[in-house]
């Protein structure tokens, strides 16, 4: 599991690691201790993150909970997981100044004020008034923002890294849907043909135990929804094996709002078997 984690982690971005080896309290030999310590930077290190830097912090969280004083020896270990957070990890740039996307993670209706989409901002800023592009799964659909909403609070506008809720004019709640995207007009647009570089996870990592063949037909996890799509594999390769790199080509059965570079999982009733990104969109 902890390699799968790792190697998602890669996979998807995740810039920084920080490490807390967990209920130290039931062993007694520090040697062993060492000894898992660098195994972890070890595993680290095979999946690209800089295992050597990477704070790793000793503990046990449940003795931690179980203390009432946190100045006690047993929060220590607490203590030093907020510090390494502070300064390990630098503060992130949002981005703003790209073109506005929003994944769409849920939909609902408020009555009176219509439909509102909700979803983390992945970059750039919309202000209410703005209009709006409904991208992916369905036709795309130009809609105003009419209101603009983060923790129950009206906002004029939404940046980068914002959760909000968006107030969409003259929209049904059977318009739109999760998976879809809110984008500036313009800036993304919805594919079903695409290449790609994959990892397939290994057996260990959480993946399959066998190879899959031209044909195979996994659900693709883009953002916030699962898509049926079928491989199409480069002439030559017969079949691709768990723990390969490889590149190949995927047929979507509905399209997704995409770019190169997007990052997807592959999944298998919910089991993730790989990982990998766009590198070329076909059609």
């Amino acid at each position: 599991q902890t390699r799968e984690h790792i190697l998602l982690a890669r996979q998807v971005g995740v810039p920084f690691i920080i490490v807390y080896m967990n209920k130290v309290d039931q062993v007694d030999d520090e040697e062993l201790l060492d000894l898992v310590d660098m195994e972890i930077r070890e595993l680290l290190s095979a999946y690209d993150f800089p295992g050597d830097d990477i704070p790793i912090i000793r503990g046990s969280a449940l003795k931690a909970g179980e203390s009432d004083d946190p100045d006690s020896e047993e929060c220590k270990s607490i203590w030093e997981l907020v510090e390494a957070l502070d300064s390990y990890i630098p503060l992130p740039e949002r981005e703003i100044d790209k073109p506005f996307l929003m994944p769409i993670e849920d939909v609902f209706t408020i009555s009176g004020r219509g439909t509102v989409v909700t979803g983390r901002i992945d970059r750039g800023v919309v202000n209410v008034g703005e209009e709006m592009e409904i991208v992916g799964i369905r036709p795309t659909q130009k809609k105003v923002v009419t209101g603009v909403e983060m923790f129950r609070k009206l906002l004029d506008r939404g940046e980068a890294g914002d959760n909000v809720g968006l107030l969409l004019r003259g929209t049904n709640r059977e318009d739109v849907e999760r998976g879809q995207v809110v984008a500036k007009p313009g800036t993304i647009t919805p594919h079903l043909k695409f290449r790609a570089e994959v990892y397939v996870l290994t057996k260990e990592e959480g993946g399959r135990h066998t190879p899959f063949f031209k044909g195979y037909r996994p659900q693709f996890f883009f953002r916030t929804t699962d898509v049926t799509g079928s491989v199409i594999m480069d002439e030559g390769v017969e079949m691709v094996l768990p723990g390969d790199n490889t590149n190949l080509e995927v047929e979507l059965l509905t399209p997704i709002a995409m770019e190169i570079g997007l990052r997807f999982a592959i999944r298998e009733g919910g089991r993730t078997v790989g990982a990998g990104a766009i590198t070329e969109i076909l059609e």
